[in-house]
């Protein structure tokens, strides 16, 4: 059986190759129903077919290429249940690149780990 950090952190990855691959939405799937995305700049995004939306957004802008989330810790709660994953991201467009840090509540659904929160602290705005 997979530990769950090693599981948060294959999704975690897939997640990146998703978003490389501008596919929003193979996304859906990683994201509960309820879920709740902070964005860098501070705007607020309701529900999975809200983020699934934002994501397919992003897609459509020529200048985008990916969001690299890098994980650096994650810690799982007693129960097996819920966990926090925390590390560093990266945004590039052909003519820019934006940073930060994040942090990630997942939540264990039908055996499988969802993202139920997503913070992203913008700390460098390429400029």
């Amino acid at each position: 059986m997979t530990a769950p950090e090693d599981a948060i952190r294959a999704r975690r990855k897939l997640t990146n190759k998703l978003i490389a691959a501008h596919e929003a939405a193979r996304l859906r799937p990683f994201f509960a129903a309820d879920m709740k995305l902070i964005a860098g700049d501070g705007s607020l995004i309701l529900g999975a077919d809200e983020v699934v939306a934002a994501f397919d957004a992003q897609f459509r802008d020529p200048t985008f290429t990916a969001y690299v989330r890098t994980t650096e810790t994650v810690t799982v709660d007693d129960e097996g249940a819920r966990a926090a994953e925390s590390g560093r991201w990266v945004g590039t467009w052909k003519d820019q690149q934006q940073s930060g840090t994040y942090l990630a509540t997942w939540r264990k659904v039908l055996g499988q780990w969802v993202l139920e929160n997503e913070l992203f602290v913008t700390l460098d705005h390429g400029g």
